[in-house]
């Protein structure tokens, strides 16, 4: 039965309690992790979130009604104890912060009795993920996810308390706001007192951020919670956390020195880690070129080579189709593999169509010089000694190819690239790897839309010198933008905004919007830039991500206390779940059962 703290505070944390302490009189709280009787003796180990620490009940010590109570103890009940720290005598535990002193308990109070949980409270259990997450206050229990969730706290005090020395002044934008869907699909809430009218959960702080800049804030910043409803996956959920920021009277590499000298501050104090400054910058075209990724993971090489001018008079259809029809071919060497089996070719092959190839060419230099190839019978032999070459191949080495529109080979080639590497181990653990990529184009053709839509959003800044392609020849345009990349992963980025009239109304144009149709998305904003804006630029991270990878977690579900799945529910709460009509009613809506495709 559950019993009264009254009279009782506790003194210490678990692991607060040292060496320092032995022979003082502590009072300590958390859930028994796990019982041990020895007859004479019971051993608990005491456990909150700081860590573990032996307690011991000896009947002379606690006496006899307590000894038994101690007796009933079983798993995560919550317990509090006084007793008097001593140093071990035996059994030191030097994998453990408290092991070589122990608790001899004087009082035990139950305060709380538990259920046999569904899976074990400690770390690296394989219980399915879908369990963990319905019993998610459990899961949190574990002590790898409860260090998760302190480091990413730790991390937030000291990015605030960087920046607030950096002259940031941090400001909340609202939740309910305008809807201007321009990038992913918003998340709608339909207003009660508006009826047919609906705010949009904020994908990022975007443009009131930019407002605060025109209002003279100069520097702002905020953990900002931002929602966006698109596919899910393991770095990506519906609601996620943004390092939040903007600066007026800033240009490129102001942004990235006060955004370096951060992501030092933060490794430093968090984790340890020191980074190097100045960050390795990289342009987009050069970052596709060597890695087919504009976020590119440099722990390692296996780079791409363009080939096509190599291969351009050959007889290999695919090859050549490729090439006439504006694509080129491309090819990564995986050194040493020369001997793998035609089957595990075939899986990588497998592996290529998954990402949009058609297929993929392979080249195997034998030991003796001498070639195995997909294709070899399409060209002389001068032509594949050529290929070679081109490639640095060595005996022993394995020669992938793709031949497709860049977009494509740039795709394929990248992730197998990725996947090559885990498979044959070629990534360095516990190494942090920062790129800035930089010069991003400023458009891309939705195929969707058939039309040109802004990379990274319309307030983007192109450089001056590509101003006059905008409306001519829109592809080429390269924007004033940046996004800071870790070990493979977009960690954040950003961009110098627009703020002269006749650049926004050109990007507008080329965008497809007409000025009627800007100013009812974006009129607030064009009309707060009449009355006077600063040249401003901003940087946003993804907290969920950086966290991530700071801790070595697989999914950022683990850097988060309560998740969504893949289908953007919650296993635990069971939301989104249905509501009673009268709610519907009011909001003047109804839910239509949706029509079959028949």
């Amino acid at each position: 039965m559950a019993e009264s703290m009254t009279g009782l505070h506790r003194s210490h944390r678990c692991t607060e309690v040292s060496n320092k302490l032995i022979d003082e009189e502590v009072t300590v709280m958390g859930w028994v992790q796990k019982r041990r009787n020895l007859g004479s003796l019971i051993f608990i180990d005491l456990r909150d979130r700081s860590g573990l620490l032996q307690i011991v009940f000896d009947e002379p010590q606690i006496g006899k009604e307590g000894f038994e109570k101690a007796g009933t103890l079983r798993s995560e009940f919550v317990v509090a104890v006084e007793g008097v720290v001593k140093k071990r005598e035996a059994a030191i535990n030097e994998n453990l912060k408290t092991g070589d002193i122990e608790i001899i308990a004087s009082s035990l109070r139950i305060l709380s009795e538990a259920e046999t949980p569904p899976f074990p409270i400690e770390e690296g259990i394989t219980t399915k993920d879908e369990l963990r997450l319905k019993h998610r206050y459990l899961d949190l229990r574990r002590p790898d996810l409860q260090r998760n969730l302190i480091l990413r706290s730790k991390v937030c005090n000291i990015v605030r308390s960087f920046l607030c020395d950096e002259g940031f002044i941090e400001i909340e934008t609202p939740i309910l706001q305008k809807s201007t869907p321009e990038g992913a699909r918003d998340y709608l809430v339909p207003s009660r007192i508006h009826k047919g009218e609906f705010y949009a959960l904020p994908q990022s702080p975007q443009l009131f951020k930019q407002l605060l800049m025109c209002s003279g804030y100069d520097r702002y910043f905020q953990i900002a919670k931002c929602f966006r409803d698109e596919d899910l996956r393991a770095d990506r959920q519906p609601e996620f956390t943004q390092i939040d920021m903007e600066l007026s009277f800033v240009d490129v590499d102001d942004v990235l020195d006060v955004n370096e000298r951060l992501l030092a501050k933060v490794f430093k104090e968090a984790i340890g880690v020191e980074v190097s400054l100045p960050l390795q910058r990289m342009p987009w075209q050069e970052a596709m070129d060597r890695f087919g990724s504009d976020k590119p993971d440099i722990r390692f090489g296996m780079e791409l080579t363009d080939v096509s001018f190599v291969v351009e008079g050959s007889e290999f259809g695919v090859f050549t189709s490729a090439l006439e029809n504006g694509g080129s071919v491309r090819g990564i060497n995986v050194e040493g593999q020369g001997s793998m089996s035609r089957k595990k070719i075939d899986k990588l092959v497998e592996f290529a169509k998954g990402c949009g190839a058609k297929g993929l060419a392979y080249l195997c230099v034998n030991d003796d010089g001498t070639y195995k190839s997909s294709f070899a019978k399409f060209m002389t032999e001068e032509e594949l000694d050529n290929l070679v070459k081109e490639m640095n191949g060595k005996p022993g080495d394995l020669l992938l190819f793709a031949a497709d529109k860049n977009k494509i080979v740039w795709e394929v080639l990248g992730s197998l690239r990725c996947e090559l590497a885990k498979q044959l181990e070629l990534i360095p653990e516990n190494e942090f790897k920062f790129l800035w990529i930089t010069d991003f184009p400023l458009f891309e053709y939705s195929e969707e839309q058939e039309r040109f839509v802004a990379m990274h959003h319309p307030f983007t800044m192109p450089y001056e010198e590509d101003l006059d392609m905008i409306t001519t020849d829109p592809a080429k345009v390269r924007a004033k933008a940046y996004d800071i990349v870790l070990n493979g992963c977009e960690l954040g980025g950003g961009s110098i905004r627009i703020h002269r009239q006749d650049i926004q109304e050109k990007m507008f144009e080329a965008l497809g919007f007409t000025k009627e149709e800007a100013h009812d998305r974006f009129g607030f904003l064009l009309d707060a830039f009449s009355y006077g804006v600063p040249p401003h630029a901003g940087l946003a991270y993804g907290l969920d991500r950086m966290i991530m990878l700071m801790t070595g977690a697989d999914s950022i579900r683990d850097v988060i206390a309560f998740p969504k799945v893949k289908d953007a529910s919650c296993l635990m709460t069971n939301a989104p779940s249905k509501v009673d009509t009268e709610q519907l009613e009011e909001l003047s809506l109804e839910v239509v059962e949706e029509k079959s495709k028949e």
